[in-house]
């Protein structure tokens, strides 16, 4: 059975890196948000399992997310992918849940160890 996945970037460049990035070995059924209206947008919706996001996004950052998710009592693996790396910013969208935090440019080895490590596979 695939695996509900939302990627939620502005950078269409990006979100198509994170995609192409997944392990093959899994099945994904892939939404996909340009900002983080839309992902909670899609999150009133349904379900994911699986939530790749970034921080930096128009309208609701990546951290806006995490409240939503936090305030909804969303029970889901997130995995923040962003180039804003500050410790601070780190220990918060790990306290509000984030399951990792992967540094941009995307290390494709690293997503697919940490997809696993969630339990996937």
């Amino acid at each position: 059975m695939a695996i509900p996945v939302l990627v939620a970037d502005d950078s269409k460049l990006s979100r198509r890196s994170v995609i192409r990035s997944l392990p093959p070995e899994l099945e994904y059924d892939i939404s996909e948000a340009t900002n983080g209206k839309e992902a909670i947008a899609l999150l009133a919706q349904q379900t994911f399992e699986l939530i790749l996001l970034d921080l930096t996004m128009p309208e609701v950052d990546g951290v806006g997310v995490l409240e939503y998710l936090s305030a909804q009592e969303i029970k889901t693996n997130v995995i923040v992918i962003s180039a804003d790396f500050q410790p601070e910013k780190q220990r918060i969208v790990l306290s509000l849940g984030a399951k990792r935090f992967i540094r941009k440019p995307l290390d494709k080895e690293e997503l697919a160890m940490t997809v696993f490590e969630l339990g996937y596979l």
